[in-house]
């Protein structure tokens, strides 16, 4: 039995983004042994620990058990610059492209004193502080100072959830052994192709530490067995149950479906409906500049889907109110709506994934291999970093093309996103024969599809994020009906999601919880 739990989606998000920024620098082929439980901490995993003042955190996170990798070198010095490009208008003098630089804290950014209380154990300014810069370096967002106090507020909630999870466990007799923590950071390096000393460097660089991500996996785990051990057996899923689920799937397999998520504003009084819409607008705009949709609607959606990052799951044509159906219809996967008003508020609905109804026969789209006497259309997006950028400015500037990539919409994206990101230079480079360019952006553009950009690089320019403006390439799929497994499984996950929401309700009804 596994448990969705949302804490953790952030990090493999910022591993996906980090890696993009690390390939430019260090060969990844070469990979270090995974850690191991031998090498792992021996303290006991699941009592929480009081939490320190920020240098002594300092010195735990940097001074905490290997978990069976060595200790990374001393930093390497920085490349040379790269070579020229052949084409004179890809280098343009520009102001420095300057990432911004958030604070975790906006009004005590400096403390290291208690944030909060639960039943006598302190979450600290310290412990906020760094998953506020995890959240924030793996949402690709640009909040202001409002939003910066919202999801400050929404991530010491999620802190103090963990405090209760681990008293809950130790009160159950839970344990979870360091080899279990180890699993999980293998799984994570392994996915993402990382050591762990380029594990340890993406969570510093985040504002976070491996001794922060070790508590959070182990409030995990830990709440994982507990509510397994409180309601497992609880649960019995009927036949009856899986008939009733199998029609409704039945009932829908001749239309399309839509892999939708939603993030929902509510609209209390008709009085704020423009305020409403101005919030839900703004946050669209973050979106477009790639913002990660999931983490965005964890945080500012008003839907109960945001605890599963906004994910409205598998629905057919006609199943949503004919406003959001209305906009499903007309839009392409992997884009994202403009607020849509419907019941009760706006809505920005994302499309991940489509299906033709049952039975569509489905012809697989050839696409021509490139080649440097092929001609594409191609745009460029360039983040100037100016003489002498430091360490910090070219990985910030980095995280933030790599994260653009992966949400790339098309060049129309890439041509609006200059009014929202200060010093940034859009080029629309037309057709343009592969042989013609330098051979970084030709090297870039070989593993690309139609439609995608490139991974980004470095330039004497500054970070280059090089796209194709041709029409991508979807691969389309039918929709088939699940097996009477598959609805059990997704039925069992429902029911024990739900009884872990509500055994954490009960949890904080009794606690007493004191905010500094």
């Amino acid at each position: 039995m596994r448990i969705v739990h949302t804490a953790l989606f952030g990090i493999a998000a910022l591993l996906c983004v980090a890696v993009g920024a690390r390939a430019q620098q260090q060969n990844l082929a070469a990979v270090e042994p995974a850690p191991t439980a031998d090498a792992a901490p021996t303290a006991d995993p699941v009592s929480p620990a009081v939490a320190p003042a920020a240098p002594a955190a300092a010195t735990a996170a940097a001074t905490a058990t290997p978990i069976g990798a060595p200790e990374p070198a001393a930093a390497k010095p920085a490349a040379a610059a790269k070579p020229a490009q052949k084409s004179a208008a890809l280098t343009p003098k520009q102001k420095a492209y300057h990432p911004p630089l958030l604070s975790a804290d906006p009004d005590n950014s400096d403390s290291d004193g208690i944030a909060a209380t639960i039943n006598d154990i302190s979450v600290s300014e310290y412990e906020v502080r760094q998953r506020m810069a995890l959240f924030l370096a793996t949402a690709g967002l640009q909040p202001n100072d409002e939003e910066k106090k919202r999801i400050r507020t929404q991530i010491l909630e999620q802190l103090e959830n963990e405090k209760l999870e681990l008293q809950e466990a130790i009160k159950k007799h839970i344990t979870v052994a360091p080899s279990e923590v180890d699993n999980q950071i293998n799984h994570m390096m392994s996915d993402n192709h990382l050591t762990i000393a380029q594990l340890r460097d993406v969570l510093n660089n985040a504002g976070s530490s491996e001794l922060a991500l070790r508590t959070q996996l182990t409030a995990q785990i830990a709440w994982e067995k507990t509510v397994s051990q409180e309601y497992q057996d609880r649960i019995n899923i009927t036949p009856a149950e899986v008939d009733s689920e199998m029609n409704r799937y039945a009932e829908g397999a001749d239309k399309p479906h839509y892999l939708v998520s939603e993030i929902f504003f509510t609209v209390d009084n008709p009085d704020k409906d423009a305020e409403v819409q101005k919030t839900a607008q703004g946050v669209e705009d973050q979106l477009k500049v790639g913002g990660n949709f999931a983490l965005v609607a964890r945080q500012f959606s008003q839907s109960p889907s945001a605890a599963a990052g906004g994910d409205m799951g598998w629905v057919h044509e006609g199943q949503l109110a004919p406003e959001l159906n209305a906009a499903l219809t007309k839009m392409a996967i992997n884009s994202v709506s403009p607020p849509i008003r419907s019941i009760g508020g706006y809505y920005i609905v994302s499309l991940r994934a489509r299906q033709e109804p049952l039975g569509t026969k489905i012809n697989a789209p050839a696409e021509a291999a490139i080649n440097p006497d092929s001609t594409l259309p191609l745009a460029r997006l360039l983040l100037p970093l100016g003489p002498s950028p430091t360490k910090d400015t070219v990985e910030a500037a980095t995280k933030i093309a790599n994260s653009l990539r992966a949400n790339y919409g098309g060049c129309e994206m890439l041509q609006k996103l200059p009014q929202q990101l200060s010093g940034a230079v859009y080029m629309n480079l037309g057709n343009m024969k592969l042989s013609d360019l330098s051979p970084e952006i030709l090297k870039a553009l070989a593993t690309t599809h139609s439609g995608e950009a490139a991974m980004p690089f470095v330039s004497q320019a500054g970070i280059e994020l090089i796209g194709r403006c041709d029409k991508k390439i979807v691969v389309q799929t039918a929709y088939t009906l699940p097996s009477r497994q598959d609805v059990e499984n997704q039925l069992f996950q429902q029911q024990i999601s739900a009884m872990a929401r509500r055994y954490m309700r009960d949890l904080r009804r009794g606690v007493d919880v004191e905010i500094r």
